[in-house]
């Protein structure tokens, strides 16, 4: 081949390559114009869409709407409630807004709400209570409290029928019912034929309100159980950590422990790091309130003879924890069980007075049973 045919051959070579490079420079100047223009497209729909969320339903309709913000009720279920009411059109967007805004915390209460109120409005009344109603009904729920007692406040309180209150916790569809809809604190475990009421230790100790004379079984179990979730659920990741409670339930019936025999923030913290000791050695936890709650009775003291009854519950008789809890807990007994004291005491002998004196030594705390229950100490 001829010296002018090789540079004819590189010249065209040349231009095909030029022309190839320019090809290639349109296409990608298409597609970065194409990406940018979907990136503008979905950025305005975004801000329209975010912003007509954020403005009232109907500016025009200033009619009052009831809607009711139970005791426990978090963001997204305040956001729920407030969409499902018509008060505002996107319970993701109003989550955002609060978020965004670092709104504190919200009260509870039934409001009147219209759908011309902003964003800002609907916050600031959740917040101030400006048009918060008032209760008809303030029931308080003290800590280490049973089904059966809570039943009998219910009755005196609120006039329903403790029987039927009962019952209700007792119905197993109504309870796979709850479990279905509060996951994260109520599993299959209350379930267990061997637990007197599926519900015992879930129905939280708080006071609540209520704006009707006569609020149905049903919504009171569902707000008590609503503010159990609310108050657990921040401590779900430590109860998952904590040696000792494999479980939530597991953590409520501990926690229900430790509320029946403390009455201090220093015991609950040493109750419970003695019932971890224990725990770890396989020892019987040997606890008074759940022999009672084996015979159901209440007793200002247990007798040697009563350790003997036979029960799931009664901890005198069964390794390791209870079937379930004994009673409804505070929320500084659940602290205290994820958070114990790092103690040799294995023993604890609690008087009558309610001051508790710890022992290491079981010949110890056969002195201080003696002393102080006036009865033996149960076997080691």
């Amino acid at each position: 081949m001829s010296t002018s045919d090789k540079i004819g051959n590189f010249s065209e070579r040349m231009k095909q390559r030029i022309e190839e490079a320019s090809t290639v420079r349109k296409i990608v100047a298409i597609i970065l114009s194409c990406l940018v223009l979907i990136i503008l497209i979905g950025t305005v729909s975004g801000y329209l869409y975010v912003k007509s969320a954020m403005e009232p339903v109907d500016p025009d309709d200033d009619s009052q709407i009831g809607v009711e913000i139970p005791l426990g009720s978090s963001t997204s279920q305040i956001a729920q409630i407030l969409e499902d009411n018509g008060i505002i059109s996107n319970s993701l967007v109003f989550r955002f807004y609060i978020k965004f805004n670092n709104v504190a915390e919200f009260q509870a209460g039934e409001y009147d709400f219209s759908p011309s109120m902003s964003f800002g409005e609907i916050v600031d009344a959740l917040q101030t209570g400006t048009v918060l109603k008032e209760p008809v009904l303030s029931i308080t729920i003290p800590e280490g409290k049973n089904i059966e007692e809570i039943a009998s406040i219910f009755a005196e309180k609120a006039g329903i029928n403790a029987d039927d209150f009962i019952k209700k916790t007792e119905d197993v569809e109504y309870v796979q019912q709850l479990i279905n809809k509060h996951p994260s604190i109520l599993s299959e475990a209350v379930l267990d034929p061997e637990i007197r009421y599926p519900l015992e230790g879930y129905l939280f100790a708080a006071t609540y309100d209520f704006y009707e004379e006569n609020p149905g079984i049903e919504k009171i179990i569902e707000s008590m159980i609503r503010k159990t979730e609310n108050v657990v659920t921040p401590y779900l990741d430590s109860i998952s950590e904590q040696d000792g409670v494999g479980s939530v339930h597991e953590a409520l019936t501990m926690a229900s422990l430790v509320e029946k025999e403390a009455r201090t923030e220093k015991d609950r913290k040493l109750i419970a790091g003695v019932f971890y000791n224990r725990l770890a050695e396989d020892m019987m936890l040997q606890t008074d309130p759940t022999v009672l709650y084996a015979k159901g009775e209440h007793k200002s003291r247990v007798l040697f003879e009563d350790l003997e009854v036979e029960s799931p519950y009664n901890t005198y008789q069964v390794t390791g924890l209870p079937v379930g809890p004994i009673s409804n807990f505070g929320e500084n007994s659940l602290k205290s069980i994820l958070e114990p004291e790092d103690t040799s005491y294995m023993y604890f002998v609690a008087a009558e007075d309610g001051t508790v004196y710890y022992s290491e030594t079981y010949e110890k705390h056969q002195q201080l049973t003696q002393e102080y229950l006036h009865r033996d100490a149960a076997g080691e």
